[in-house]
């Protein structure tokens, strides 16, 4: 379990994250969307829906590995979250930043998707 994994339970617990694709589209879309959490075995529409609207609205978006999402927050099968905007979201984007950039250097500087 990383630092990112607790934050997103706490997240969820304080009620400062929203699951499910549609519900996250409607935060995204309705400008309250700190930040976007797709999980990366997410189908090819909810990944399209979800990074279009982020894209048109400057929201930053995070490819979560496979079931992260789901056993962060405690709920089966979620695929798409959105952050609130807050300090809570600052602090688990900046954990989700360090972690790439941990990975990134352990595979040579090569971009991890």
């Amino acid at each position: 379990m990383t630092k990112a994994d607790g934050l997103l339970g706490l997240a969820s617990r304080a009620g400062q994250i929203t699951l499910g694709a549609d519900l996250a589209l409607r935060e995204i879309k309705g400008g309250r969307a700190g930040a976007a959490l797709v999980d990366e075995s997410a189908s090819d529409g909810t990944r399209k829906k979800i990074l279009d609207a982020c894209a048109y609205r400057g929201v930053p978006v995070y490819i979560l590995p496979e079931d992260t999402l789901s056993r962060a927050c405690g709920k089966e099968s979620r695929m798409a979250a959105a952050l609130k905007r807050g300090k809570l979201c600052d602090r688990i984007m900046e954990s989700l930043n360090e972690e790439t950039d941990k990975l990134q250097g352990k595979c040579g500087g090569a971009s991890i998707e």
